[in-house]
């Protein structure tokens, strides 16, 4: 496999919003396969938690307010974006800098271009 079709991780650090005064930091691994599923991001937690949704809805989200099943994104000012993840036990809200999402996506769609140019 050339260099540039490699499967994309990037690293995040999010805040999880509680009702607490305070939030908490949580480190987050940001995955993207283009030969799995090109069409998917993958967001790893710790203690193997992992979330995959579309692309397109982190994309979207980051811009105005998107949901689509058990995930929702939305822009919380204009630096920070807010992904919600639903799930039987409750909902996590966690805040990202868009920055760090912003080059995550530019990271996808870099690979995803060079493996269609071949």
């Amino acid at each position: 496999m050339p260099p540039d079709d490699r499967p994309v991780e990037d690293h995040a650090k999010g805040r999880i919003i509680t009702d607490a005064p305070l939030s908490r930091p949580v480190p987050v691994a940001l995955r993207f396969d283009p030969h799995s599923d090109p069409a998917t991001v993958r967001f790893a937690f710790p203690g193997n938690i992992e979330w995959s949704f579309p692309r397109a809805l982190l994309e979207t989200g980051m811009r105005a307010p998107a949901r689509r099943g058990d995930i929702g994104v939305w822009p919380c000012g204009r630096v920070q974006t807010i992904v919600e993840f639903h799930t039987t036990d409750g909902v996590a809200v966690v805040q990202f800098d868009s920055t760090v999402l912003l080059r995550f996506l530019r990271h996808t769609y870099a690979v995803t271009a060079s493996s269609s140019t071949r």
